[in-house]
């Protein structure tokens, strides 16, 4: 860990180097954690003065005792952003992963074939195709499973640019300290692996702590590809991803007004 900053007033903070490009990952929907070393060494040193100064921006500054940081929206100020309901599953088979002892073993990286397979496992081969391929007209199975990869593929990417996996190359990637946040619905049970399993498999998507419920998230809306249920239970980060081609399916509340990337 980095020396300590010995930081007395907000202005300290703000002229940081690092500020600049910290403040538009955070407002962008990125989760900040311990292997991001220069910014978490920031955020942990700057937490008194910084939590303030997000708040007249209309977000909390949240920091988890798993290790990550994310700014949480709570005004009109910060726009949002929806996940959709195919993101927030495979996120959650990703925290399952990440509870898993062996993925611990492996120093976090898993393959997408593992990812695939801990959905199967979960979902059946069936509910994993309505989930990611839920359109009425019947398709090829062969063609079926491999837009679903697709689908997976993609949800990944977007996690990733939240700051819950790194992609470490075409077949592998990384999970992170925040991919714990999909498991926030069932901490305190007794097993929270079988809990999150069953939580994925009955299709409940709330990521806890978040959103108002009013079910403004762009699931339901796009192509129809997503599951059927797109239409209340996205979870909201604050808007992010803007650069990989999802404005379209954004409401008209986050629409840019304070910044420029799960939630």
């Amino acid at each position: 860990m980095t020396e300590r900053r010995g930081f007395a007033i907000l202005q300290d903070v703000l002229l940081d180097d690092e500020f600049p490009a910290l403040d538009l990952a955070l407002r962008g929907g990125r989760h900040v954690d311990r292997d991001d070393l220069a910014w978490y060494q920031l955020l942990t040193d700057g937490q008194d003065l910084l939590e303030p100064f997000y708040r007249r921006y209309g977000c909390e500054l949240i920091h988890k005792s798993d290790g990550y940081f994310y700014l949480l929206p709570s005004g009109d100020k910060l726009p949002r952003r929806h996940l959709k309901v195919g993101d927030m599953v495979v996120g959650q088979a990703l925290a399952l992963l990440y509870l898993d002892p062996a993925s611990v073993e492996r120093g976090g990286v898993v393959t997408r074939d593992q990812v695939v397979a801990q959905l199967v496992a979960v979902l059946g081969e069936g509910g994993l195709v309505r989930t990611f391929h839920a359109r009425k007209r019947r398709v090829d199975e062969r063609v079926a499973h491999k837009l679903v990869r697709a689908r997976i593929a993609e949800a990944v990417r977007r996690l990733a640019a939240l700051g819950f996996v790194d992609l470490v190359d075409d077949a592998q990637l990384r999970l992170r300290a925040a991919l714990l946040r999909f498991a926030e619905p069932v901490r305190g049970t007794g097993s929270p692996g079988d809990a999150l399993a069953k939580l994925v498999a009955d299709g409940e998507v709330a990521l806890a702590g978040d959103g108002d419920g009013d079910g403004d998230g762009d699931g339901g809306e796009g192509d129809g590809d997503e599951g059927e249920g797109d239409d209340g239970d996205d979870a909201e980060v604050a808007d992010g991803d803007a650069r990989d081609g999802d404005d379209d399916e954004r409401r008209g509340d986050d629409d840019h007004g304070g910044r420029g990337e799960e939630e």
